[in-house]
């Protein structure tokens, strides 16, 4: 099967804190105004509006020349970290475009997405490109788009293209060949040298041997050229890691109704599944993300006690959870997670007849519809733990089909229940060794008229060190049966009496 071709996007906000600051402030719509610094002890401008560029200041420029320059221009005070934070908040909006979002920090004013396999959910990429200009310019924000081979590429046509920001499949190279050397994200001193020679082009000087450009001009500048054309890896890091079992839907029209959304979950778990047990794998834990158009997004999620590629069975899951979706004035995404997977054993998936307990997976099946109704963590398994401690000899499996490694002691008694902690009680024996006569716990006396063992437990010395148990199971003249322990010998030093357990 060939590779499918990476294709990415630029988004650059030519003005993002300004557009930032008038979407909060409307009435500077008609006022100049910059986003300004200190550094060293200088107000230096940070960030400009379109009408004080239309003044002649630039970014980098100290603010009283500005205030020279524009006498009604207003400074208002930058933050630090301003621009990722809107850019951070910006991508995580766009990740409903592409699953993978990075924000551009060389220039911090723009993201990059990788549109491999996302432009068909839209129409083609045209029509791809179209709808996020539309979304963004209408949010208040002045964007310019690109989309090429590479990262580089793109940023380069989006900033300084003039012709057409879609570059078609392998069209990256000549795409840049016009564009002057800055679009290829270099230092300001390497762009001053490369134009001093008389490199205005990158045509001017792409063609020349890698020896001479590095010595001249350093490994920075083939770096770049290499990645903008696709020779050297860019690496890159998602705002979200992208899930590797993830079906995205994009709806037509705003989904507002019950009906819509469960037909959007099933088409989305009809293509996950496939896909799993394509792998061999089921869903333990998946998420549902719905995209509102006002741009809040709803979720729910469920979790399995076995891995599931059955599409009617997680369907059901879904279902009792979507009263909590607030579609509000319609989803216009919908995205579906698998975040845990496990192995299906093969036929674990078949409806068998006769097979009892977890072997019959209509057991499972009810106890992941009580888990989605009570909540996650109100169902448990326990298998044997090999630890000679009572407490300590069980544990909570992992996933309620798992196999235990040990079975359960079965040649002594055990109580029903078994207290986390033993507690300690008052008793009273007659000779050594012999069991209680009668014990006090929480302030009630409870008289032995019946009792059995002792039967030591050694304890643990690898993990810590004490006595060890003498246990007894003892009944009292109500018939209640109760499970304590000696710890230590009963030989007039220190010694002290438990109770860790209750018999039915």
């Amino acid at each position: 099967m060939a590779k499918m071709k990476k294709r990415y996007v630029c988004i650059w906000f030519r003005y993002l804190l300004a557009d930032w600051q008038l979407i909060r402030r409307p009435e500077l719509k008609a006022v100049p105004f910059v986003f300004a610094a200190p550094v060293h002890g200088r107000m230096m401008i940070t960030a400009i509006s379109p009408l004080a560029g239309l003044q002649g200041i630039e970014t980098g420029m100290r603010a009283a020349d500005a205030k020279a320059i524009c006498p009604e221009l207003e400074v208002l005070d930058d933050k630090p970290d301003r621009a990722a934070k809107l850019l951070k908040g910006l991508g995580e909006w766009c990740v409903r475009y592409s699953p993978t979002v990075m924000i551009n920090e060389f220039s911090m004013d723009g993201l990059y997405m990788d549109v491999s396999g996302c432009t068909h959910l839209w129409g083609g990429e045209h029509e791809y490109l179209k709808e996020i200009v539309f979304r963004l310019k209408g949010k208040g924000y002045t964007v310019r788009l690109a989309m090429a081979d590479t990262i580089g590429a793109a940023w380069a046509v989006a900033r300084f293209g003039t012709k057409t920001p879609l570059i078609p499949t392998g069209g990256h190279a000549e795409a840049l060949m016009s564009l002057p050397p800055e679009a290829l994200r270099l230092s300001e001193t390497t762009v001053s040298r490369l134009r001093k020679l008389g490199f205005y082009q990158i045509k001017s000087f792409i063609g020349m041997p890698r020896s001479i450009l590095r010595r001249r001009f350093g490994e920075d500048l083939l770096a770049r050229l290499g990645q903008a054309l696709g020779t050297v890896d860019e690496i890159i890091q998602p705002l979200q890691v992208p899930v590797p079992f993830q079906e995205r839907l994009p709806c037509l029209e705003p989904i507002r109704t019950r009906n819509g959304i469960e037909i959007a979950i099933m088409r989305l778990l009809e293509n996950l599944c496939q896909r799993l047990q394509n792998e061999g794998k089921g869903l333990r834990k998946g998420i549902l993300c719905c995209y509102r158009i006002d741009g809040k997004v709803a979720q729910i999620d469920i979790g399995t006690n076995g891995p599931s590629h059955s599409v009617s069975h997680l369907f059901k899951l879904f279902q009792l959870k979507i009263e909590q979706i607030r579609p509000g004035l319609g989803i216009e995404l919908f995205v579906l997670e698998a975040l845990k997977v496990d192995e299906v054993i093969p036929g674990q998936e078949a409806l068998w007849t006769g097979k009892p307990g977890l072997d019959d997976q209509s057991v499972i099946h009810l106890l992941d519809r009580v888990a989605g109704k009570m909540g996650p963590g109100v169902i448990h398994r326990y298998v044997p733990a090999a630890h000679y401690w009572p407490e300590r000899s069980l544990k909570i499996s992992a996933i309620i089909t798992e196999k235990p490694l040990s079975d359960w002691r079965t040649d002594k008694p055990r109580p029903t229940e078994l207290l986390k902690k033993p507690e300690p009680v008052e008793v009273m024996a007659l000779i050594p060794d012999n069991p209680p006569k009668f014990f006090i716990y929480k302030g009630r006396k409870h008289n032995v008229v019946k009792a059995d063992g002792p039967e030591r437990i050694e304890r643990e010395w690898w993990l810590d060190k004490g006595e060890h148990r003498d246990y007894y199971q003892v009944e009292d003249e109500r018939g209640q049966r109760y499970w304590l322990f000696r710890s230590g010998h009963y030989d007039g030093q220190r010694y002290q009496w438990f109770i860790h357990g209750f018999f039915a």
